[in-house]
């Protein structure tokens, strides 16, 4: 192999790295379902993918340089599974989780009647949503963390890539029927 070969060769690779990252930026990422809160629509080990122009592509941050904006707005809608920035503090990734509310709709939780806040009925600075991930009596959604602000929210799981059950060997437990199954609402 010469110099030109091995230059081109590794300039093949950095522009197939730089689409593969610029691809999941702006328009899907892939994640791996860790629980069976989701269960039976998700199951521990689906590969998800995620469509991050499900809501409009997210832009910027409410804490970062330039300020959270979205591009090609899209309502979120009461069932989705949205993958959204991890909530807990100290606890980084996504998470999956089912919107069960919208803005100015009534949730009951602890006992008191809450309203889930959004721009137009509160003159909030952006809509909040009310998720949920609910199996077998575990409950892991907002209400652990409160409400969701729009701008944690990536998109929605469209998707199930593959599915493979990771207490298998890697060359088997995969299970047929889930590969590239459609996510409804």
């Amino acid at each position: 192999m010469t110099l030109s070969d091995a230059l081109r060769w590794l300039a093949a690779f950095a522009a197939a790295a730089l689409g593969m990252l610029l691809f999941r930026a702006t328009v899907a990422t892939l994640c791996v379902v860790g629980g069976t809160a989701l269960e039976p629509q998700l199951l521990p080990g689906d590969r998800v993918v995620v469509n991050r122009w499900s809501y409009g592509l997210r832009t910027g941050s409410r804490d970062g340089l330039f300020g959270y904006g979205r591009l090609g707005r899209q309502p979120i809608a009461k069932g989705d599974i949205v993958a959204m920035d991890s909530p807990l503090k100290g606890v980084t990734g996504i998470f999956l989780c089912r919107c069960t509310a919208l803005p100015g709709d009534t949730v009951r939780a602890g006992g008191d009647l809450l309203v889930v806040p959004g721009r137009k009925a509160t003159c909030a600075d952006e809509d909040y949503y009310w998720v949920e991930a609910v199996a077998g009596g575990a409950h892991m959604g907002s209400r652990q963390f409160g409400f969701v602000p729009e701008s944690s929210i990536i998109g929605r799981a469209c998707l199930v890539l593959f599915s493979h059950d990771d207490s298998k060997p890697p060359l088997t437990g995969y299970r047929s029927g889930r590969t590239l199954a459609a996510i409804g609402r």
